[in-house]
């Protein structure tokens, strides 16, 4: 039971120690995405963002081509 008693001084001092160490990152990413260099705001991030985009296209296109060859399959006649 005294475990339990020690656990919220625990977690507050987890938390409060961790948030000291972290560097702020929002201000770095708003001058990288707010520059006008003409790109489009899903590929300023660079290669893992392109790559990114690239797979979320290709599995969303082959999805809905499965989906629509199999609405096609439905609506076949069956044969006897």
């Amino acid at each position: 039971m005294n475990h339990l008693l020690k656990l919220p001084r625990l977690a507050t001092r987890a938390f409060s120690t961790t948030t000291k160490q972290m560097k702020n990152k929002v201000p770095d990413h708003q001058k990288i995405f707010q520059a006008d260099n003409g790109l489009p705001v899903h590929i300023k991030g660079g290669t893992t963002d392109v790559l990114l985009y690239r797979l979320t296209m290709t599995i969303t296109l082959a999805g809905t081509g499965y989906s629509l060859f199999w609405i096609l399959c439905a609506c076949q006649p069956k044969g006897k």
